[in-house]
């Protein structure tokens, strides 16, 4: 059920976020154990910055999704990436998804 509310959220949220060339869409997917981010080009489809917190054994969930964050903003500044669109992917902008935006606007991200 919950799944199902999340999925129609994020439709909602993607009816006015779209991600272009000058300002990209910043997607985050979380699981339960996991944390997913990408960088994302809407108009030509593509996968510009990805990371993950696959890596990552020893910290806590809420400071690899920090880490995440960190990585993903010097990765897109590296790209020549500044400014992005949040997308949190239905989730709320609690806990991990936070930390994760906290973390990417301290690497160098404008959202």
């Amino acid at each position: 059920m919950y799944k199902v509310l999340r999925v129609r959220k994020h439709k909602k949220i993607r009816k006015k976020i779209m991600g272009t060339k000058e300002q990209p869409r910043l997607a985050v997917f979380r699981s339960g154990q996991h944390i997913y981010a990408q960088i994302i080009n809407d108009q030509e489809n593509k996968t510009l910055v990805a990371e993950s917190d696959l890596e990552m054994d020893k910290l806590q969930k809420s400071q690899r999704a920090y880490e995440v964050g960190k990585k993903l903003a010097a990765k897109a500044v590296k790209a020549k990436i500044k400014k992005v669109v949040f997308d949190r992917g239905g989730f709320l902008y609690h806990g991990r998804v936070t930390e994760l935006g906290k973390g990417a606007r301290e690497g160098g991200l404008e959202f």
